[in-house]
């Protein structure tokens, strides 16, 4: 027997409660995707009702069907292309005449409509009532009442898509009045011409007129003799300008507006009392002077909840991580002693790989669930309103507030975040400039190289210096921002700043939670399985061609040295009968796990029985490990522990001699000559190749290179550091701290950009233009400095006043015109 299916479109405005009614009908069947070959979210579910499965697609909110957005193209495009069965047109109860004007424009659109009026239950709290009969009369489509935060309405409106999707009624149309003699000529000619466009023929008519692109450009291709339409097209609507002193787009505005006004004003008996409590709480939240205040506290709250709390939150995430590298590591084959199986050392580097990007869930679902706080209670909009002029100024959308403080407006943000809440910025253009700047913001892991370098190299000025490197990342940001919309961006589509202001309402837990979680596993699915293909070709650059032979016999031979020399303590102990050379291996994984399970022991009872479990697994080797009794097995132990950090010793000089001989030490020291004008030596650069695959690398790479203590601190790398650059000044650290700054994306990073710009080329764009802004800005410090005679400190606070400078004018330019129409996505 074949199921019969129904496509269901759900249209509205957004902040009109959607995804709560689109949730209340799907449940947890739902699909997550892109629109093709756009990066506007496509959400999609099913349900099922009187034996009809619901195929149901969320639209995305939108305040019209034009083509400023893409948003709007997209949800249009939809019910042009899809021909859904039923359109389900939710909206806002408390806004009703403003929700009205889009369920005009849906009911030209030739598809069956049903008006979903949601959060019935606030109107009959504040004892509004609505004449459902009446509306359904003025509009002849069918109005459902739901309270979709409650569940209630679900049955009747899961009825009324079956039942709509069966009868064949016909929308009232509006009138237009001296408009629809234009239309009516329009109408006329196409049945001269016999045109039978694929497009409803009123809607397609009234674009004509209205000159909308897609409309103009699908006649001139798909109907004989389409440039003539388009030329009559255009002709009347200059005659109606002329003739009315209005432009088309305004009138039919106007005239649906009119038209909502009337059946709210006829249906709906007495107002919301919620509304003037809003206007009260807009009148503090949205004040001149306390708005901003009460904005940075809600943001410094956002910021401390996700960001802080959520890497605390990784000290008991990370335990969970490591043992699943532990135990991938158990799969594969066993460590050797100053090099280890190329099988073993890929996986666990794909392993790090991946477990770098999912340490941050606990970041990622803290922030994703405020961020559903703040849309539910209604703020979000308010946040873009407050800041939307200052923002404006550098070509940026006041909704990318929250992004730019996620990725570290002060210090200690993170891009990957950061960029994946750009999604909420509906300005094409602006949300590309808030894409492309993200990364030059202070990310958490650009901070242990602040705090190197500045130990180092500011030490009598170290608070200067930090808020020096705390702010300047804002001020080169800004103005960047400012010439890509001016530039690179100055096509790119941009719609006017327009913000529906909801009710307040108070936050559910289900509305909340679910798309919380919905965007962390859609991270998930999303970065791992990119992240695992990039990362083996990191390694490979990093791992070949290798080290020499010559070069490996010597580690091979020190190797064997510091085995022998370990040996001979054995044979002089009373394990000399019962422990061979080559167990060593075998001896040395077996304090690695010892030295783990004691860490991870809670209480003396834990400890003991971790003491068992080895002792059971092997009682020789936790003799040689622990050492007691101390008269009999404490050279024993003593001698482990040199043999574990001469071999940590070799180990760091293979690793080293296969940065300097790998494909991206290479290109680091190619790379010295033009560096060199920047302050960088070929070791600088190798560290700082090293993390393009994630910054903490730095720091980590410069540690490798300088060859310090393995078990010191970084207090001793500053000193190694020193030692080995002998004419390094606080010029060239300050040239690296910039650079820093300016570092492009890491590989995490790049792979968000990808995802929410749609593009490898904004990607590319990205990693290309911030390396050569990076090394222009170290360049102009550095060598700049020398040429002047500045020290680092003259030349740090000569280069802020310049910054400083470059943010004023750059704010003083004026924006590029708005591109409301490039055609088709």
């Amino acid at each position: 027997m074949t199921v019969q299916t129904r496509l269901v479109a759900l249209a509205g405005q957004p902040n009109c409660g959607k995804s709560t009614v689109f949730n209340m009908l799907t449940g947890a069947h739902q699909h997550v995707a892109n629109y093709p070959g756009v990066t506007v979210e496509k959400k999609t579910g099913r349900f099922s009702v009187e034996g009809v499965r619901v195929n149901l697609v969320d639209l995305p909110g939108t305040y019209s069907l034009t083509s400023y957005s893409l948003e709007e193209r997209v949800a249009r495009n939809f019910l042009l292309e899809e021909k859904p069965d039923v359109c389900i047109n939710v909206a806002d109860v408390s806004t009703l005449r403003r929700s009205l004007a889009l369920t005009l424009q849906l009911m030209e659109m030739d598809r069956p409509v049903i008006l979903a009026l949601n959060m019935m239950d606030k109107a009959k709290k504040d004892g509004v009532e609505f004449d459902l009969h009446l509306m359904e009369e003025r509009l002849n489509i069918r109005v459902v009442p739901v309270a979709a935060a409650r569940g209630e309405g679900k049955s009747l409106l899961m009825k009324a898509v079956i039942a709509e999707s069966k009868a064949a009624r016909h929308p009232r149309q509006v009138d237009y009045g001296p408009l629809e003699e234009k239309i009516q000529a329009l109408e006329n000619w196409m049945r001269r011409e016999s045109a039978n466009p694929a497009l409803p023929h009123r809607w397609l008519r009234i674009k004509l007129l209205e000159k909308d692109e897609f409309a103009l450009e699908h006649v001139r291709v798909n109907i004989h003799n389409g440039d003539r339409l388009v030329d009559m097209a255009g002709r009347l609507a200059q005659e109606f300008e002329e003739e009315t002193g209005e432009s088309v787009s305004r009138h039919l505005a106007s005239c649906r507006y009119k038209l909502a006004d009337e059946i709210v004003s006829s249906c709906q008996k007495h107002s919301f009392s919620s509304r003037s409590m809003t206007n009260r709480i807009d009148a503090v939240v949205c004040h001149k002077l306390l708005g901003p205040c009460i904005l940075l506290g809600i943001i410094y709250l956002l910021y401390q909840l996700s960001i802080v709390q959520g890497y605390n939150l990784t000290n008991y995430t990370w335990p969970i991580l490591a043992k699943f590298k532990e135990l991938c590591g158990l799969a594969l084959p066993a460590s050797g002693f100053i090099d280890d199986p190329m099988v073993r050392a890929l996986g666990l580097w794909v392993v790090d790989s991946v477990n770098a990007l999912l340490n941050y869930i606990p970041i990622f679902l803290i922030l994703f669930t405020l961020i559903a706080i703040l849309e539910d209670s209604g703020y979000m909009p308010r946040m873009a309103f407050i800041l939307d002029r200052l923002l404006q100024r550098f070509g940026l959308h006041g909704q990318a507030t929250l992004p730019l403080v996620l990725g570290g407006v002060y210090v200690g943000g993170c891009a990957v975040p950061a960029v994946m809440s750009t999604k909420a910025v509906p300005d094409h253009r602006a949300r590309l400039a808030t894409i492309l700047i993200i990364p030059m913001l202070n990310c958490l892991a650009k901070v242990p190289l602040y705090i190197l370098l500045i130990g180092a190299y500011f030490a009598q000025h170290q608070a200067l210096a930090m808020f020096f490197i705390s702010t300047i990342s804002l001020l080169m940001a800004l103005p960047v921002a400012k010439l890509l919309t001016l530039t690179v961006l100055k096509k790119q589509e941009s719609a006017p700043f327009i913000m529906e202001m909801p009710d307040y309402h108070l936050p559910t837990v289900g509305g909340v939670l679910r798309p919380a979680l919905q965007k962390v596993w859609l991270f998930v699915k999303k970065i791992t399985s990119v992240v695992a293909a990039v990362a083996v070709i990191v390694f490979a650059l990093l791992r070949f061609p290798g080290v020499g032979e010559e070069s490996m016999r010597e580690f091979e031979t020190r190797g064997d040295q510091a085995q022998t020399a370990f040996m001979r303590i054995v044979e002089k102990s009373p394990l000399q009968d019962t422990f061979r050379q080559d167990e060593i291996p075998e001896l040395l994984e077996f304090e690695a796990a010892y030295k783990q399970a004691k860490i991870r022991a809670a209480s003396a009872e834990d400890a003991a029985r971790v003491d068992q479990r080895f002792e059971e697994r092997s009682a020789v080797y936790l003799t040689m490990v622990k050492g007691q009794p101390a008269e009999e097995y404490g050279k024993i132990s003593r001698g482990l522990r040199g043999l574990l950090r001469e071999r940590k010793l070799i180990r760091m000089d293979v690793q080293k001699a296969r940065i300097d001989s790998s494909f991206l030490g290479r290109i680091g020291q190619a790379m010295e000559p033009v560096t060199q004008w920047a302050g960088f030596t070929w070791r600088i650069n190798v560290a700082l190749l090293s993390a393009l695959a994630a910054k903490e690398n730095t720091v980590a790479t410069l540690g490798a290179l300088y060859q310090q203590d393995a078990d010191a601190p970084n207090s001793d790398l500053s000193a190694s550091m020193k030692a080995t650059e002998s004419g390094f000044t606080s010029l060239h650290a300050l040239a690296l701290m910039l650079f820093m700054v300016l570092y492009p994306p890491c590989l995490a990073t790049l792979v968000t950009i990808k995802l929410q710009s749609g593009s490898w080329g904004y990607m590319l764009f990205s990693l290309g233009g911030q390396i050569a802004l990076g090394i222009a800005v170290a360049v102009l410090v550095f060598t700049g400095g020398n040429l002047l005679g500045l020290t680092g400190l003259q030349a740090m606070i000569a280069f802020y006043g310049l910054a400083l400078a470059l943010a004023v004018g750059a704010a003083m330019l004026p924006n590029p015109p708005l591109e409301p129409d490039p055609g088709h996505p």
